[in-house]
């Protein structure tokens, strides 16, 4: 199945490189429909100019952003500037609401370039 989403610069530019091989998102409706295998295509915000497509490894779920960065790495959620959880969270919450992370949950898609990338 084929997935569309959207990227800031900085995260669109490392999983385009390579660096970055696990996503960040909410446990929506949306994203309860990926599946291990599945294609997403993200596009560079704001300009929508750029896409890269990736392949889903797999998914892990977590009750909060705190849980999920307190048992990932920091490499491969792209945090290159050495920024501590309560950073990383605090940071995520520029995009996220503390009431929507209530809700859905958090989901870590892990992630591979696709090979026509």
């Amino acid at each position: 199945m084929e997935h569309y989403m959207r990227l800031f610069k900085t995260p669109f530019n490392m999983i385009q490189s390579g660096y970055k091989t696990v996503e960040v998102r909410l446990n929506d409706d949306k994203r309860r429909t990926l599946k291990p295998n599945d294609t997403i295509h993200f596009t560079v915000l704001p300009e929508e100019d750029q896409s890269v497509t990736v392949t889903v490894e797999k998914l892990e779920t977590y009750p909060t952003f705190k849980d999920m960065y307190t048992n990932i790495s920091a490499k491969a959620l792209g945090n290159d500037r050495g920024e501590s959880i309560a950073e990383m969270v605090r940071n995520t919450y520029d995009i996220y609401r503390h009431e929507q992370e209530e809700k859905w949950g958090t989901v870590a898609i892990y992630i591979k370039l696709a090979a026509d990338s």
